[in-house]
């Protein structure tokens, strides 16, 4: 007589898997995973659109696409990278997935608002498509008036509206992130205890909160004049084109660490990891965050030095970003720390960290370059401005983003991926992308200005060789979206936790989670990232 089998135990991905328990679920794994999923089909469309403005730029002359259908093309490849992926992907993916597993919490504070944010981000991301689909936007991601307001014939209002619907996501999930993380910690998870992931989630829900209303009216204010003739930036009617300039980067700069925060809380989580060692200087790194977030509200008008500031507000502006870059280096130097004298293992994870630490530091140093007012006069609007950003975000954000991706893979979906090839596209990554945006800083600096695709000949060459570069990039991505797909149908049970990592989500959690996160309550008794704890090395 056969035994009976014993059935695999239910967790958040077997539980109810029907289409309309997936789109009315409050489980904060399945929200996760569903951001997962739009993010990743926006990231496809911008990336297209870069690919195919590249492909243009490989030559000094107008071969391929018009002028008006250029300035859609990279406009297109701004606001979907930026607002639509950008900004929410690891708060949206990984933040979801992981705050309440890591403070020992059932699910966040707000479940239902939870699902509200991601049906909003859609909703947003929709109004944007059809402006692309449409006609398109000529405006530049910044959207700057008079152009936007009045004078561009495309689909602002839409892609305005877009935006602004989309903000309201961040707003809720900011919200939700912090009463989550206040008031649902388990005991004995003290604020000194919590995962550094969390102090840089905590510290981007702040910048969320407090930022997102005033782009969100901004852009209301120009589907105002657009619409209804309002002379609120239109200098022909009384307005002020220089008072959006500093409405949109009051938000729009604290934006840029609403995207790579996230990104450093990710790297103090896989450093650890994998040096096996806890994060030196902790609490500095902790209370850096929150530093950033502080003063990362008050550098805004280092991109207004040629757009009538004062010389004087432009000293203190510069003055400001300067200082914005210590807690910034408080987090390197204690990184680079962590690293000496660890057991330091290359898994793909690493690889992308590493590359993260060494891509973002260039970024970081270009912008004191453009922090000094007479520098920023002479790289203002050329190549070296792209570069710079491209380096923070692309070679900080995205890499920080796979990082993340790759270390929690097993623990979202249960499976490993196959190493090799997640090392040999980390590596192809790397590389391409210096070879995409490094020339960039060279044709900058002689003075090559962006968005233009008819230029003089002497920058074909640099330009030659960012399209090449990013079409390297692209087979690195081709090759991690692959090894990531691929390990869902033939990957082998990652077990509860194939890092020997610490923390709660990988040792009091099973992979893929129980639909309540834990089987048993939970209980803080060490410190974070104690890796002479002899229970995470137990097999599991």
């Amino acid at each position: 007589m056969n035994e009976p089998t014993s059935k695999p135990k239910p967790n958040y991905l077997t539980s109810g898997n029907t289409v309309s328990s997936w789109l009315l679920t409050v489980d904060h794994k399945r929200i996760g995973l569903m951001y997962l999923l739009g993010m990743t089909f926006f990231f496809l469309i911008g990336a297209t659109a870069a690919a195919l403005f590249r492909f243009e730029l490989a030559t000094h002359d107008a071969n391929v696409f018009a002028n008006d259908t250029y300035n859609r093309l990279f406009t297109m490849h701004g606001i979907i990278m930026v607002f639509f992926f950008l900004i929410p992907a690891v708060p949206g993916v990984l933040g979801n997935f992981l705050v309440p597993l890591m403070i020992g919490a059932k699910d966040v504070a707000f479940p239902r608002l939870n699902l509200a944010s991601w049906y909003i981000y859609m909703l947003g991301g929709t109004f944007t498509l059809a402006a692309i689909l449409l006609g398109g936007i000529d405006t530049g991601w910044t959207f700057y008036t008079p152009y936007s307001s009045v004078y561009a014939d495309s689909n602002v209002i839409l892609a305005g509206s877009g935006v602004f619907i989309t903000g309201f996501s961040s707003i809720l999930t900011g919200l939700n992130f912090i009463v989550t993380i206040h008031k649902m910690r388990a005991p004995g998870m003290t604020w000194m205890r919590l995962p550094l992931f969390i102090w840089a989630q905590y510290a981007t829900s702040i910048i969320n909160i407090l930022g997102t209303p005033v782009i969100a009216i901004t852009l209301l204010l120009v589907v105002f004049e657009r619409s209804l003739g309002f002379g609120i930036f239109d200098p022909q009617k009384g307005g002020d084109p220089v008072l959006y300039q500093h409405l949109f980067w009051f938000y729009s700069h604290p934006a840029v660490y609403i995207m790579i925060l996230p990104g450093f809380g990710v790297v103090s989580e896989v450093l650890a990891c994998f040096s096996r060692k806890r994060i030196y200087g902790y609490e500095f790194v902790a209370f850096s965050s929150l530093a950033i977030a502080a003063i990362g509200f008050f550098v805004w008008g280092h991109h207004m030095f040629t757009s009538s500031q004062s010389e004087y507000a432009g000293l203190i502006f510069s003055i400001l970003t300067y200082l914005v870059g210590i807690p910034t280096a408080i987090k390197i130097f204690n990184w680079v720390a962590t690293l000496y004298k660890g057991s330091i293992l290359l898994s793909a994870p690493m690889i992308y960290t590493l590359g993260f630490i060494g891509l973002f530091l260039v970024g970081g140093l270009t912008g004191l370059f453009l922090a000094t007012m007479a520098l920023n006069v002479h790289l203002h609007d050329t190549y070296f401005v792209v570069a710079h950003f491209h380096y923070v975000m692309v070679g900080g954000m995205m890499m920080a983003w796979l990082a993340g991706l790759h270390f929690w893979w097993p623990k979202m979906l249960g499976k490993m991926y196959n190493e090799f090839w997640a090392r040999v596209g980390a590596v192809i990554i790397f590389f391409g992308f210096n070879f995409t945006f490094y020339p960039q800083f060279i044709a900058g600096y002689m003075g090559m200005p962006r968005r233009y695709h008819v230029y003089d000949i002497e920058y074909q060459p640099f330009q030659m060789l960012s399209t090449v570069g990013a079409y390297f990039m692209g087979v690195g991505l081709i090759i991690c979206f692959v090894t990531l797909v691929s390990s869902i149908f033939k990957g082998k049970p990652a077990g509860k936790n194939p890092w020997k990592a610490t923390g709660l989500e990988w040792n009091q959690a099973d992979s893929p989670p129980d639909q309540h996160n834990f089987t048993s309550p939970v209980k803080v008794d060490v410190e974070a990232y104690d890796y002479t704890d002899e229970r995470i090395y137990q097999d599991t």
